[in-house]
């Protein structure tokens, strides 16, 4: 029924579904739901050490034989810089007054750390079946060593010229991600999020470029977007924001309630959480602050300074200062089970697509 079965038949999964690998928001619980529905489980380790990656990994695999994709970040890693954090604190100075904080207190320094030796040998011992990458692709020997277990390797565009790159660098696959998607932009050729296409506009320029698999990502949260991706000449579709509201989710009481609440108005993209541009749902302080600051430090250190007015504001149920990541169809995520969702999806998509094609 699939019009396009390539993704299906090279993962081996049931349904062109890839669950969006949302560090923070998801771990292997999330991953072990999508692939009993059916689609490709994804566990996010930019925000793991080697040793939690490979104790999410052993859940995963405890539970489900199904494949299992594992997201790495693939930054340059950027030290922070003293008077920049210097500015950024004082920039913040009085939201720590606010809460009583001190805004000269030693924090913990944030962490996402890019593709490196100790997460190579994750996957060289691990050998999960995908690999996928963000922010471009790790140096070409680590590359070469991924490629070498057998892994399929996924990575994200946001521009032709992106895609066209990393087909000519070695991903098997292409995530081609449009502005309306949620979290990190997958950006490493351009820092212009002004230029980034809309993912209707982004995946047939991509699927015409290139002659690896398309992955459409962003704004998909239903049938109908799915069978669009399709439309468009993709095999697969990447979804994220739909899966937050499921049971499985990693998110806070009050971040389920700001996600609830939410409109096709409310997220905006911002470099204040983190340094780095990425989508989310509005909060106080990427309103007051930003959303795009010329203060923020580079990434990730911009997201050290926000640490213990998080922590402080969600003991008292707020989200001021939390990454609420999410894409531009928020409004359309389901409070239901992550793998009867993923069923429902693809349910719907194929019935879509029946009554174009009927």
């Amino acid at each position: 029924m699939w019009p396009d079965r390539r993704l299906i038949d090279r993962f081996n999964i049931e349904f062109p579904i890839v669950l969006a690998p949302m560090a923070g928001a998801i771990d292997a619980e999330m991953a072990i739901a999508v692939a009993e529905g059916g689609g490709l489980a994804s566990l996010p380790c930019a925000m793991l050490s080697a040793e939690k990656a490979r104790e999410q990994v052993n859940i995963v695999r405890q539970r489900v034989t199904a494949p299992v994709n594992l997201n790495f970040f693939c930054h340059k890693a950027v030290d922070a810089d003293p008077a920049r954090e210097a500015t950024w604190r004082q920039r913040l100075a009085p939201y720590y007054r606010e809460h009583g904080l001190d805004p000269n207190a030693p924090v913990n320094a944030a962490n996402r750390a890019p593709f490196d030796e100790a997460f190579c040998g994750v996957v060289e011992e691990l050998k999960p079946e995908v690999v996928s990458f963000h922010f471009g692709l790790p140096e070409p020997k680590l590359l070469q060593r991924v490629k070498a277990t057998g892994a399929i390797v996924l990575s994200s565009a946001t521009t032709v010229k992106e895609a066209i790159w990393l087909e000519e660098n070695g991903a098997d696959v292409i995530i081609a991600q449009g502005a309306e998607a949620g979290g990190h932009r997958g950006m490493f050729l351009t820092e212009n999020i002004a230029e980034q296409p809309g993912t209707f506009a982004l995946v047939p320029q991509v699927v015409d470029a290139v002659k690896v698999p398309v992955i459409a990502a962003g704004g998909i949260a239903d049938g109908r977007g799915i069978a669009a991706a399709f439309a468009l000449g993709a095999a697969g579709v990447q979804i994220g924001t739909a899966y937050l509201r499921c049971p499985e989710s990693k998110v806070s009481a009050a971040a389920r309630v700001a996600l609830a609440q939410a409109s096709d108005e409310s997220t905006v993209i911002t470099n204040v959480m983190t340094g780095r541009p990425a989508r989310g749902v509005a909060n106080r302080v990427m309103r007051e602050v930003g959303p795009i600051s010329p203060d923020a430090p580079a990434f990730p250190h911009a997201a050290t300074g926000l640490g213990p007015l998080k922590a402080a504001a969600e003991k008292q149920g707020r989200v001021d200062f939390t990454n609420l990541w999410a894409g531009q169809a928020v409004r359309m995520g389901k409070e239901m089970p992550a793998a009867e969702l993923t069923r429902a999806l693809a349910g719907a998509a194929l019935a879509r697509m029946s009554q174009l094609a009927g």
